[in-house]
């Protein structure tokens, strides 16, 4: 492969279908990222696992509607599709229930995965990929290539422990939080208790990492680049439902970041990306370019960084 043919991000984990009250939609983190990633204009590869099953067939389908690239898509005659089965609580907030074993805990060949790898690659990780150990080993592998981690937290017990997070921190350039998260990690190790900054800075000291992302819903987020820190409020929206909108953030974030936009104007457009998907229904709803911008502009008005 070419180097120039590298694609700018691979989103390493699950591809599924959550089945909400009212019908199937495609999900997972690392699909949802990819899915706004390219529509974004950055092209972002999913390295995942189906079953050999009529699910994963109508997910391999959907990627070829999107224009998604299937070159790092595994299959797996073993173990299904995943299915996570999601109800929605108080209008908006959704739960999950995440089958287990299913296909992609069965991640394998790292070096297939690696030849698709530069130096410039965001690779883009998540806990709930560690679950099983064929799909970690797999992780860890490609952990050690050069590339830009990005460590999108999703706790979901009983999937993570005190030491695989630790590992996972370790291993990440940049990492994303919601608040929640972020106060978890401080009761996993005995973090700081005070304000955010004092757990930005124990989180940076403790695990090494340079870059760090709080989200805060309606309230914005916070981005802590080494030892400086930004801050953007976030718009009320009219919310349909949240699935999805923190990886829609974080594919903002990332294209924003990949072109080397100000951090402050990073913040911004990834809390509009994210509240442009709260708005719509599921985590990968169909929509373009042009009208993501424009709700960018009516949230934000004329801003200046």
């Amino acid at each position: 492969m070419n180097r120039n043919t590298f694609p700018p991000a691979i989103c390493y984990g699950e591809i599924l279908w959550d089945i909400l009250p009212d019908g199937p939609q495609p999900g997972g983190a690392p699909l949802n990222v990819a899915y706004h990633l390219n529509k974004l204009g950055v092209k972002g590869s999913l390295a995942s696992k189906v079953g050999n099953d009529s699910n994963g067939k109508k997910l391999e389908s959907l990627l070829d509607r999107w224009g998604l690239s299937k070159d790092l898509l595994q299959q797996d005659d073993q173990y299904p599709t995943s299915e996570v089965l999601a109800k929605m609580n108080n209008g908006n907030e959704v739960s999950y229930e995440i089958v287990f074993p299913v296909a992609w805990d069965f991640i394998d060949d790292s070096k297939l995965i690696s030849k698709q790898i530069s130096p410039s690659t965001y690779f883009v990780f998540g806990s709930l990929a560690s679950r099983n150990k064929v799909s970690k080993d797999t992780l860890f592998e490609l952990l050690e290539s050069d590339v830009i981690k990005v460590l999108d937290i999703n706790l979901r017990p009983p999937f993570i422990g005190r030491e695989l997070l630790s590992d996972l921190l370790k291993k990440a350039d940049i990492v994303k939080f919601n608040q929640a998260e972020l106060e978890m990690v401080q009761t996993y190790f005995r973090g700081s208790y005070w304000n955010e900054a004092e757990q930005i800075k124990f989180v940076q000291d403790q695990f090494n990492v340079r870059e760090v992302i709080v989200t805060k819903g309606e309230f914005g987020a916070s981005y802590y680049k080494e030892s400086e820190a930004y801050h953007a409020a976030g718009r009320e929206v009219k919310v349909k439902d949240t699935i999805g909108s923190g990886d829609a953030f974080l594919a903002a974030f990332i294209a924003n970041h990949y072109t080397n936009e100000h951090p402050g104007t990073i913040l911004r457009n990834a809390i509009a990306m994210g509240g442009f998907v709260a708005t719509q229904k599921g985590g990968c709803p169909e929509y373009n370019l042009s009208q993501y911008t424009r709700f960018r502009d009516e949230l934000f008005g004329n801003y200046i960084q």
